[in-house]
């Protein structure tokens, strides 16, 4: 495919960025060569300046150039899935309409992926390649630790989880689904390209980075939003240790409600034959919920009712192994309370592999594969 001519849908997400739109897509447009064609998506979303009439005369002027537009400011997200829903080249690649980001490097982005080496390319800010325009040091910071952070869940090597340029196989990013809005679309997209394995790279690029005064949106919020979304979209496929360190808050959780139900229908005169099993069944149920809601999947791998009746009989067994194993460790010589403490060690670990190799069972997220 690198020897014949390609096409390029490059979508461009606009919300009030009329003194820069137009010059934008012109050097968008530059790119275009005997091996290259371009369809360029314009995606208003609900500009409040003059971003729509000027994206209307670019369209008029250059037919390559298409425009849709949202009534009403929906955030970057749902401008993007507007604009790859309506792409048709073999590639599609995302370009802001700031000017901070250099088209040229979409030529070198799209190497890998001409070649058949690629599904994903990504471009990134901090290897080295090119001009960087020097900005906020807190800012740097923060977008090195998103980056950081969604590596740990996605079990990927980023080095820039935030930038813009992204290009994608057609088939690959349509056949994405895609809920974030605002900026949560960058961890979202990251997450969930890392659940299919695909084979994604990362290259450098140029960045001419605006200040807040000259139009930068992205907030302090979007940046917390985007924390919610790691964990929203990457927890249920996270490699294991980070599923079991979640897990173990969840058990901690588990085990105060345990402990709190206990004392409470205890005190209130319930015998301790019936107060420690609704207990430790009410807790189980809890756990399972907190389960579902935070860390695995609903029906993964089961339909609803055979998943929560599989995750009822792991119940009985665990609770069943708990106590002739504290038995033994005690007959054995060991002290009651490390006993009793080795002994839950042990079922807050057969627990979590239970759920996650087997009530919640799904392939992990990380790098493509053969």
């Amino acid at each position: 495919m690198d020897k014949k001519t390609v096409r390029l849908s490059v979508v461009v997400p606009c919300f009030n960025e009329g003194p820069s739109l137009g010059r934008c897509v012109e050097r968008v447009l530059e790119i275009e060569d005997e091996r290259l064609t371009l369809e360029i998506i314009i995606a208003d979303d609900g500009s409040t300046d003059n971003s729509l009439q000027v994206a209307k005369e670019l369209s008029s002027r250059h037919p390559g150039v298409q425009v849709v537009s949202h009534e009403k400011n929906k955030g970057k997200g749902a401008a993007l899935r507007t604009g790859f829903q309506l792409a048709t080249g073999d590639f599609v690649a995302v370009q802001d309409a700031d000017l901070e980001y250099d088209p040229a490097d979409l030529k070198r982005l799209l190497v890998p992926l001409k070649k058949g080496q690629a599904d994903v390319v990504l471009g990134s800010r901090f290897l080295s390649h090119g001009a960087h325009r020097v900005l906020y040091f807190w800012h740097s910071l923060g977008n090195r630790f998103l980056t950081f952070m969604s590596n740990i869940f996605t079990d990927l090597n980023l080095t820039d989880m935030e930038s813009c340029y992204k290009v994608f196989r057609r088939d690959v990013i349509q056949g994405i689904q895609l809920r974030e809005d605002r900026f949560g679309f960058e961890p979202e997209i990251i997450a969930k390209i890392a659940h299919k394995r695909l084979r994604i790279y990362e290259m450098g690029i140029s960045y001419y980075g605006r200040t807040y005064a000259e139009g930068k949106k992205i907030s302090a919020r979007d940046g917390f939003r985007a924390l919610y979304c790691i964990f929203r979209y990457n927890a249920h496929k996270a490699p294991i240790p980070v599923q079991f360190l979640l897990y173990m808050v969840i058990g901690g959780i588990s085990a105060v409600f345990n402990l709190l139900l206990f004392l409470l229908l205890y005190h209130s005169g319930v015998t301790i034959t019936v107060a420690a099993p609704v207990a430790f069944l009410s807790a189980a149920g809890l756990n399972y919920a907190l389960c579902v809601l935070l860390l695995f999947r609903h029906t993964a791998q089961w339909n609803s009712l055979t998943e929560f009746m599989i995750y009822l009989l792991l119940v009985g067994v665990l609770a069943g192994v708990d106590l002739p194993l504290t038995r033994w460790l005690i007959s054995a010589g060991t002290h009651p309370i490390i006993a009793k403490g080795l002994a839950s060690l042990l079922l807050l670990l057969l627990n979590f592999l239970g759920r996650r190799f087997f009530v919640f069972s799904e392939p992990p997220s990380g790098p493509w594969k053969a």
